[in-house]
């Protein structure tokens, strides 16, 4: 059977490597040592190029994804996140349907309105202010969530409209692929999250208020009457991890010069130490309610790392 697209409270990690100056062979080869380690998924970015890197070479994030999970047996991979502007939701939803099938249910499919205005302008793409690209993202997730759940789909929107449009054969994964929605913002985004994600994804800004947050996320469920237990949490994170405290101190060096101020949330948010603080700070987050941890590794996810993580840090949580 494939994999349930329903909540779990299991514990599950996953890995980030954005595709930036990556040739094919070291992708795949992180993904299936990925999958051999036990991690449970593998995340992508998804943007035209590296955000202010035009001169960095990056593969496009679908076509990626589609390949390693070609090429791969059991291991999840998605994308943190796809941007909405790029695709018709009826086009991505038929994708990711197609990709589910084929994948024997093993697609997430991340979601948001976009970021990064530059590539938009360059592209000829509408991007428009954060109310605009809001309502699009709310439309595009009503038309995919249809269209995962019927044979047809009709939808009348302001921006996307879609006239008794067939999705066969439908995605393999029960009730659905799981659709992931990442921000706190408590006017537009968290009612996205309380009416479509089945997983809210944690940005680094808003642990220190997550308990409000989650209360705001409680309400908008009451308003439409789910089960907020229906929503995994996921937290995305920077992890500077090392077997002893002198390459710890080496390795930060790195981290600092790789992921440089607060947009990264490396010193407010991120998993820094050996694997027995790491071990402690995944168990806080633990008790404020995540059960899905994706971690960006200072060192690009090199095989010393990955080893260390599923070692030492991964079979406390089993």
């Amino acid at each position: 059977m494939p994999a349930s697209g329903a909540p779990s409270t299991a514990i599950d990690f996953g890995i980030y490597v954005p595709q930036l100056a990556f040739g094919y062979p070291d992708l795949l080869e992180r993904a299936q040592l990925c999958e051999e380690l036990g991690f449970s998924s593998f995340w992508l970015f998804d943007h035209l190029y590296g955000p202010m890197l035009p001169d960095t070479p990056a593969f496009e994030g679908w076509t990626l994804a589609t390949a390693l999970l070609a090429q791969t047996t059991s291991l999840r991979v998605g994308h943190l996140v796809l941007c909405n502007n790029f695709r018709h939701p009826a086009l991505l939803a038929k994708m990711a349907t197609t990709l589910d099938v084929i994948s024997n249910g093993r697609v997430d499919l991340g979601i948001g309105s976009g970021s990064y205005e530059p590539e938009h302008t360059e592209a000829g793409l509408p991007f428009g202010t954060f109310a605009e690209r809001s309502e699009r993202l709310g439309e595009a997730l009503e038309i995919i969530t249809r269209m995962f759940a019927n044979e047809k789909t009709t939808f009348e929107g302001e921006h996307y409209q879609v006239r008794d449009l067939p999705n066969l054969p439908q995605p393999v994964q029960t009730p659905r692929p799981p659709i992931h929605v990442g921000g706190a913002g408590e006017k537009r985004t968290l009612p996205l999250v309380a009416k479509y994600a089945d997983v809210w994804n944690l940005p680094t800004y808003a642990l220190a208020e997550l308990d409000r947050k989650t209360a705001v996320l409680d309400r908008e469920c009451e308003k439409i009457g789910r089960d907020p237990g229906e929503i995994r949490r996921s937290q995305e994170a920077v992890l500077v991890i090392a077997p002893d405290d002198a390459s710890l101190a080496e390795a930060l060096v790195k981290a600092d010069r790789r992921f440089p101020g607060p947009g990264w949330g490396l010193h407010e948010g991120g998993y820094i130490g050996t694997p027995p603080a790491i071990v402690d700070r995944i168990g806080a987050r633990i008790e404020q309610g995540v059960t899905s941890f994706v971690f960006f590794c200072y060192d690009r996810a090199s095989e010393a790392t990955l080893r260390l993580v599923a070692d030492e840090v991964m079979p406390h949580f089993r």
